[in-house]
């Protein structure tokens, strides 16, 4: 999440940080990085290392990674200070094509993919209290319910950015107190002799040693964490302090399911809190899935919220259609219509964004050694995140092969021909201009300055 003066449409974009202490930057930045992939990707974890040993290393080098990552962005918020995130990085220093490719796989691919995960989670953990038996769930239902997560959402989104943020702050108190109340349910299991405390003894039996499944549970480790990215010093100290204690929190979480359930029922449920509510709640189970729902509901609205800004950013550079992002002339700026899509495994293609992205803070520190920098990585932390990157990307792809692999590749190349059709040589469709003349008339937005053009 970005927050600063966006003096293109003359209108604050969020709530200033420039002024909060070290630890309110704390509290927001931890309550901003948990989401609903604690309660989704634990099973994943587990299922692709084999061990509940090393699944819990993986959480913890996925903590490790999530700080080093947030610390070399820290840097290039400071040396680029433009909204937009890793597109605005790429389009300052790679130029339009590279930040073009980013923008279209964003748009059409991984936000709607993202956002169908934690609707269908959402759904799993609203539809379990009417289904005791997990796997009698029906995908119809499933599926109804979240898809209409999804369209809820879309409609709060376009009509009050006050009342979605107002979302977002009931729904991170629920999220804190669901993960709070496992943590506490296992020490009270823990501490009355009971639960699987055999498996610990074992810890390591039967670790996988593939390449590529490493990778794949890197890839369901990473998406518990997201960082808060400003260059200001305060804000750098704030990541050194919060994700270390959110990690902390993931590594007792993941020790609570594991004390409480065994390997196998963690890998036969499909909702988990739910089934760890069941043996440790007694009456108040219904407490835990009703904070999860809340939990990955707030997940889904923060990808919204957030996901808007992106766009909004690249429509003003003519790399989206203009007026689907064009703010309303009463309401919240860039605040835009959602897309959902199918939900499929696409993790390594933001690994392929990430590494780009970290490739820009290592040209900067090449080629532009004297620009002025309040803050700097040591530079052996952007190399490591670097060969991360190169290895999420690569391992899973030789050592476990998906036909999915090659279809996403294959999507992100189709992005060429469409950047140098429609942005290069700005080709315009006649019925793109007057859909572009309609919506405006009925959404009420306008262009903003650098649009007017």
């Amino acid at each position: 999440l970005e927050f600063e003066l966006d003096r293109d449409c003359r209108s604050v974009k969020g709530l200033s940080l420039l002024n909060i202490g070290l630890w309110s930057a704390v509290s927001l930045m931890a309550g901003c990085m948990v989401g609903s992939g604690i309660f989704m990707l634990p099973q994943g974890v587990l299922v692709y290392m084999c061990s509940p040993g090393a699944s819990l290393a993986v959480w913890a080098a996925c903590g490790l990674l999530a700080m080093m990552g947030a610390l070399c962005y820290a840097e290039l918020g400071a040396l680029v200070p433009k909204s937009g995130g890793e597109y605005a990085y790429l389009l300052h220093i790679f130029g339009s094509l590279p930040a073009f490719l980013v923008i279209y796989t964003f748009v059409l691919l991984v936000r709607p993919a993202a956002i169908a995960a934690v609707s269908l989670s959402f759904a799993e953990y609203a539809v379990a209290p009417f289904y005791p038996v997990c796997s009698s769930m029906p995908q119809t239902v499933l599926k109804g319910v979240a898809a209409s997560c999804i369209l809820l959402l879309m409609l709060v989104n376009c009509w009050s950015s006050r009342l979605t943020t107002m979302l977002m702050n009931v729904c991170t108190v629920a999220k804190v107190f669901s993960l709070l109340v496992i943590v506490g349910g296992g020490a009270v299991v823990l501490g009355q002799g009971r639960g699987y405390t055999e498996t610990f003894l074992f810890a390591f039996h039967n670790t996988t040693q593939q390449a590529g499944c490493i990778g794949m549970a890197f890839y369901q480790g990473m998406w518990s964490f997201d960082e808060l990215k400003n260059p200001k010093q305060n804000l750098v100290w704030a990541v050194m302090i919060a994700i270390p204690l959110v990690t902390s929190l993931y590594l007792l979480v993941n020790l609570s399911y594991l004390l409480v359930l065994s390997s196998s029922e963690i890998l036969s449920s499909e909702a988990m809190a739910v089934s760890w509510g069941n043996q440790v709640l007694g009456d108040w189970a219904w407490l835990e899935p009703s904070a999860v729902v809340l939990s990955t509901f707030g997940s889904a609205n923060g990808t919204f919220f957030g996901g808007s800004r992106v766009c909004y950013a690249a429509a003003r550079e003519g790399h989206m259609v203009r007026g689907g992002v064009w703010p309303h002339l009463q309401a919240h700026p860039g605040q835009g219509l959602g897309v959902s899509g199918s939900c499929l495994p696409f993790s390594f293609l933001g690994w392929i964004t990430y590494g780009t992205t970290i490739s820009c803070l290592l040209y900067l520190r090449i080629k532009k050694k004297n620009l002025p920098r309040p803050y700097k990585v040591p530079t052996i932390i952007p190399l490591i995140m670097l060969l991360a990157s190169l290895y999420l990307v690569l391992a899973p792809i030789i050592d476990h092969p998906q036909i999915e692999f090659l279809y996403i590749f294959l999507f992100l190349l189709s992005g060429i021909p469409v950047y140098f059709l429609f942005v290069y040589c700005q080709c315009q469709l006649k019925c793109l201009q007057m859909a572009t003349l309609h919506l405006q008339l009925l959404l009420e937005v306008a262009p903003t300055t650098k649009n007017v053009d």
